[in-house]
């Protein structure tokens, strides 16, 4: 029987695999709740990519609400949040050269985005994997899980 070679192992209360928006959000909420409680808790995020952000290429319109809830400073902290939106429109495409312009009022209101941002989600992803490393998260690009 061939002997099994050693593998290093690291030990971890929770392990979260991908390295995205709502993984990293996880893993910063839950260092934040554990500090108010008192509480240790090893936490580690996985991501595949050689580095955070890496497959996360979309620009985004991005509602600040959840980011309002997990950072009220982040704009403090230097969130990558620039670009607010100032305006919607909405164009109906007739043909290959003409389009109609939809009034606002009959446009849903999910579809305003007034107050929104225009931004790149990938730094975004950087910018909360630097905000999970400084509550003690331990984040390792490169690392698929299996």
């Amino acid at each position: 029987m061939p002997h099994a070679a050693a593998r290093e192992s690291m030990e971890f209360d929770v392990v979260i695999v991908g390295g995205g928006p709502a993984g990293l959000a996880a893993a910063c909420r839950l260092m934040q709740l554990a500090g108010a409680g008192g509480k240790e808790l090893s936490v580690c995020v996985i991501e595949k990519s050689s580095e955070i952000g890496a497959h996360i290429l979309s620009g985004n319109v991005f509602e600040a609400r959840a980011l309002d809830e997990l950072f009220p400073d982040w704009k403090a902290r230097g969130a990558p949040l620039d670009t607010a939106v100032s305006g919607d429109r909405i164009h109906y495409l007739v043909s290959e050269r003409k389009s109609l312009t939809i009034p606002g009022f009959l446009v849903p209101s999910p579809m305003h985005n007034r107050g929104n941002y225009i931004i790149s989600l990938g730094r975004l992803c950087q910018w909360l994997a630097e905000q999970a490393e400084a509550l003690g998260v331990n984040v390792f690009p490169g690392f698929a899980a299996a």
